[in-house]
């Protein structure tokens, strides 16, 4: 009988052995269980809604469109960059041609005293030598030569000097291009990557989602229409008022705008509608970022074609185009006056009147009119 039993050593890590699993299985029980008490702790991020996805995407237009006119001014730096090296480069070329002629003369004078016994063949070389023993040299050698020779020498040395100052210029401006260069290819993909997440954000709208924020758009274009017209019946009411002062002040009752002439002809009002008939034969065209026409635009290429299409020159940029003409209240805007939006003037628009504009808004909208009051107004300008 006693050899049936199991030795007490083999029970024990049995036993043992047994323990060990049940642990390991409540173990790996309790990971299971604590592992879902967090997940059901941690709920998943809700969907944000529309309203949230609208203000978002707005936001990026919004940093895309500043963007862009820092991507407008980094590319007229650096078209008027490469201009001024291309001229620099022209200068070299011309300036090189004067010092080889400089040098023809001054060898034909060294050639022609070495052949007469009156220069050494060393003098000759002399006459090039640019380190002070050579220089103090040839203050003497200078004394025994001819007027004609001095000034051979004197017009190579110009040539020489201004030849090593014009490649020292080319080399600044060139490094000042590959500057520009690179702010422009880091301006033009901040402007991607705005509108890619735009794009994105958009994209993953469900159709009825879509619907909604379309509803929500044309409920805040309704809004601002209504303060458009709300903004034009004041417009006509100070109009109405200066108009009455002036003529009880015995006035002429001119309601001109000031500076309403220009010192290339023609009154503001004659320019300012050639700029407005300009942007009205543009309605539909689409919004391209960094675009001048004749195809597309972007806001400010717009407006700076508008008002090139009434003889008026206007800088590139929104920021620049602020800076130009004569700043005016919005109770006293007239057809063809700028107006910019948000506190960075990253938008403009040229008033058309009513409380209305033509502007080119956004990516994958066209140039449309549209209320002004749309928009958080910057101020205006006159131009011209």
């Amino acid at each position: 009988m006693a050899s049936h039993r199991k030795p007490r050593a083999r029970i024990l890590a049995s036993a043992t052995g047994r323990r060990t699993a049940v642990s390991v299985t409540t173990a790996a029980l309790a990971s299971v269980t604590l592992l879902s008490q967090t997940a059901s702790a941690e709920p998943d991020k809700p969907k944000p809604s529309i309203e949230e996805v609208k203000k978002k995407v707005d936001t990026l237009y919004h940093q895309a469109e500043s963007a862009t006119q820092g991507y407008n001014a980094a590319k007229e730096r650096t078209g008027a960059q490469r201009a001024k090296v291309d001229k620099l480069l022209d200068g070299i070329a011309d300036r090189a041609e004067k010092l080889n002629e400089a040098r023809r003369t001054l060898g034909i004078y060294a050639a022609a005293q070495y052949r007469g016994g009156g220069m050494a063949s060393s003098t000759a070389t002399l006459l090039f030598a640019s380190d002070p023993q050579g220089i103090f040299d040839q203050s003497h050698l200078m004394d025994r030569l001819t007027e004609g020779q001095k000034k051979a020498v004197v017009d190579f040395r110009s040539q020489q000097a201004k030849a090593t100052e014009e490649r020292a210029k080319a080399t600044e401006s060139l490094a000042t291009l590959t500057r520009s260069q690179e702010q422009l290819k880091t301006k033009k993909k901040t402007v991607q990557d705005k509108l890619t997440q735009a794009r994105q954000l958009l994209s993953e709208l469900t159709a009825e989602e879509k619907a909604r924020l379309a509803a929500i758009e044309r409920k805040k274009a309704e809004e601002a229409r209504r303060k458009a017209a709300e903004l034009a019946r004041k417009q006509r009411e100070a109009a109405a008022e200066r108009e009455q002062q002036q003529d009880q002040g015995g006035g002429s009752g001119s309601t001109a705008p000031s500076g309403s002439s220009d010192t290339s002809g023609g009154s503001y009002s004659t320019r300012a509608e050639k700029a407005v008939a300009f942007a009205r034969s543009q309605l539909g065209k689409p919004y391209v970022w960094g675009a001048t026409g004749p195809n597309s635009y972007d806001c400010s290429g717009l407006t700076q074609a508008a008002w090139k299409a009434a003889g008026v020159s206007l800088p590139r940029t929104t920021w620049d185009q602020v800076k130009v003409g004569t700043r005016v209240s919005t109770s006293d805007l007239q057809p063809g006056d700028l107006v910019f939006f948000y506190d960075d003037i990253s938008h403009v628009g040229l008033y058309i009147g009513d409380g209305m504009m033509i502007h080119a808004p956004k990516p994958g909208d066209v140039v449309k009119v549209a209320p002004i009051t749309e928009m958080p107004i910057y101020g205006s300008v006159r131009p011209a």
